[in-house]
């Protein structure tokens, strides 16, 4: 089933997912091409999808690929994505 157009409450996971995607990435960049923008895209679902603290799943992330980091540990590592717009945090190893 199609969704009718400019209708933001017709498809709200979408809609959701394309305002994030625009505040935390594509507003802070300058895109070039086709080609970069399916980059950038690529690179943010991947944070969102396996990094990014949702709130509704008790800030994890959907599918963690690495071990979240909880508020016990004394040391915190960060990680920049894509080139430095976003940081990503992880358990440091010791």
């Amino acid at each position: 089933m199609k969704t009718p157009p400019q209708c933001p409450r017709a498809n709200a996971h979408a809609e959701r997912f394309v305002g994030t995607v625009r505040r935390e990435a594509t507003d802070r960049l300058l895109i070039i091409n086709e080609h970069h923008l399916r980059s950038v895209l690529d690179r943010y679902a991947t944070h969102y999808n396996h990094r990014r603290p949702h709130q509704a799943l008790q800030l994890t992330p959907p599918r963690p690929d690495r071990p979240i980091a909880e508020p016990g540990y004394t040391s915190i590592r960060r990680r920049p994505a894509l080139d430095g717009l976003i940081n990503e945090y992880e358990p440091a190893a010791t």
